[in-house]
C-alpha cells in the first residue's frame, strides 16, 4: 500500500452502520415529540394548577385556621377538627342524614339501573326510543329537576299525592315531614338513573354471546344464566358504578338546598349542605375547610374498602388464581 492509499482514521465512537447513524436522529425526534406534547399540555397544566391543585392546597391550609374571609387567617392548629368531633351536633346530624340517604339510595340505584339495562338490552322494536327516554332525565340541570320535583311532591296539588288519592290514601307531607323527606329525595334521584343504565347496557352488550349459547346448551334457565354468566361478567361494571355512586352520593347538595333547605328539623341536612352553610352563611371558611377534608377522608376510606373487597367478587379474566 502506497502513501497515497493510506485510509482515513475512524473515530472510536463514530457510528459504523446505517442503523447506528439513525439512533441519534430518533432520539432527537423523540425529544422534539416530548417537547411538543408538553407544549400542548400547558393549557391543562395551568388550569389544573389554578383550579384544582391551588384550591386543594389552600383549603388544607385554611383547615388549620379560623379565617372568616377577611383579614389574615389565624392559625388554630387542630381546634377545628376537635370542635367538629366533640362540640358540633350538626356535624353528626348531617353525617347521619347523608349516611342514611346513601344506604337507601345506592343499593336501589344499582339494582334499578341494572334491571332497566337488562330490559333495554332486549332486541325489540322501538327499544332505542325507550333508551333515549330513560336517559333524558340524567342530562337535565340539577336545579331544574329539583324545582320540578317540588311541584311533584307538593302536599296540596302534587302529582304523587294525586296518584295516592286514587287508591284512597291520604296526602303525604313529603317535603314537610322529616320522616318522608329522605324517601322523597331518594325517589327523585332514582328518576335520573338513566346515565347508569347506559353504562350497564354497554357492559351487557360486551358479554360474548358464546357464553349464553353454552349456558343454553347446558339447560340453564334465566336465573342460572344471570347468576353464572351475566353477573360475573358484569361485576367490573357494577364495581365501577359502585365507586362512582359512593363518591357522588355522599356529596349530594343541590336537591336539599333547592327543595328543603335542609329541613324539616334538619331531616335533609346533608353534609355538603352543612359545609356550604358554614362557609357562606356563617363565614367560617376555616371550619368548613376542615369539614371538607373530613369528607375527603371518609370518601377515601370507603373507596379503599370497596377496592379491598373487590378481589372477592369482581371477575378478573386475566388474573391467575
Amino acid at each position: 500500500m502506497t502513501a497515497t492509499q493510506t485510509p482515513h482514521p475512524v473515530a472510536p465512537n463514530a457510528p459504523t452502520t446505517a442503523d447506528e447513524r439513525r439512533v441519534p436522529r430518533r432520539r432527537t425526534a423523540a425529544r422534539q415529540e416530548a417537547r411538543t406534547g408538553l407544549l400542548w399540555l400547558q393549557a391543562w397544566l395551568v388550569g389544573f394548577a389554578l383550579f384544582t391543585a391551588f384550591p386543594l392546597g389552600f383549603s388544607l391550609y385554611l383547615a388549620f385556621t379560623d379565617w372568616n374571609g377577611r383579614g389574615t387567617p389565624g392559625f388554630v392548629g387542630l381546634q377545628n377538627f376537635i370542635t367538629l368531633f366533640t362540640a358540633d351536633p350538626l356535624f353528626w346530624q348531617s353525617l347521619e342524614v347523608t349516611g342514611v340517604f346513601a344506604l337507601i339510595y345506592l343499593p336501589l340505584s344499582l339494582l334499578l339501573g341494572f334491571s332497566m339495562a337488562m330490559l333495554m338490552n332486549q332486541k325489540l322494536r322501538g327499544v332505542t326510543v325507550f333508551r333515549t327516554i330513560y336517559y333524558l332525565p340524567s342530562v337535565l340541570s340539577g336545579v331544574a329537576v329539583a324545582v320540578l320535583w317540588q311541584f311533584v311532591f307538593n302536599t296540596d296539588y302534587g302529582l304523587v299525592n294525586w296518584l295516592l288519592s286514587l287508591f284512597g290514601l291520604g296526602p303525604v307531607n313529603w317535603l314537610q315531614d322529616s320522616a318522608w323527606v329522605i324517601p322523597a329525595i331518594v325517589i327523585m334521584q332514582l328518576w335520573g338513573v338513566g346515565s347508569s343504565v347506559i353504562v350497564y347496557l354497554g357492559g351487557l352488550q360486551g358479554i360474548p354471546s358464546e357464553l349464553y349459547e353454552v349456558a343454553r346448551v347446558d339447560g340453564a334457565g334465566f336465573w342460572s344464566t344471570l347468576r353464572t354468566v351475566t353477573l360475573p361478567m358484569m361485576s367490573p361494571v357494577i364495581f365501577f358504578q359502585l365507586v362512582l355512586g359512593i363518591i357522588a352520593t355522599v356529596q349530594i347538595f343541590t336537591q336539599a338546598y333547592i327543595m328543603t333547605g335542609g329541613g324539616p328539623n334538619y331531616g335533609s341536612y346533608f353534609y355538603s349542605l352543612n359545609i356550604y352553610n358554614q362557609a357562606f352563611t356563617n363565614l367560617r371558611l376555616g371550619y368548613s375547610s376542615a369539614m371538607s377534608w373530613v369528607l375527603f377522608v371518609i370518601i377515601l376510606l370507603i373507596t379503599l374498602l370497596v377496592f379491598r373487597t373487590a378481589r372477592l367478587w369482581v371477575y378478573q379474566p386475566n388474573e391467575r388464581k
